[in-house]
């Protein structure tokens, strides 16, 4: 399954509290399961007024899906084609295909 990152615009996300944290994380994860397999989220940063968001779906149809659903924008989705890191500074890897593998990678 492709893994996506997802830009979000949301002014003053860097200063959310846990409780508003917590009740979008909640309200994205029914949104999830609603959706089924299909999508899965990995993890988000949060930044100033930004959240990027990794997902692995289908295709991007589907973060836009959840997205609306949510009630949140998706104003930039990109394709990972490759992970590079330290661990392996001589070349990079294709990304992996499922959650459970993105540790290992």
């Amino acid at each position: 399954m492709p893994l996506y990152v997802i830009e979000r615009e949301i002014p003053g996300a860097g200063d959310m509290t846990d409780e508003q944290s917590r009740q979008t994380i909640l309200a994205s994860l029914d949104v999830l399961e609603e959706m089924g397999e299909e999508i899965q989220w990995v993890q988000s940063y949060v930044v100033e007024d930004k959240i990027y968001c990794i997902y692995f779906a289908t295709d991007e149809n589907l973060i836009r899906e959840h997205a609306r659903k949510l009630g949140v924008p998706a104003n930039r989705i990109s394709e990972v084609r490759r992970l590079v890191n330290p661990r392996n500074p001589g070349g990079s890897t294709t990304p992996p295909c499922s959650v459970a593998e993105f540790g290992a990678a």
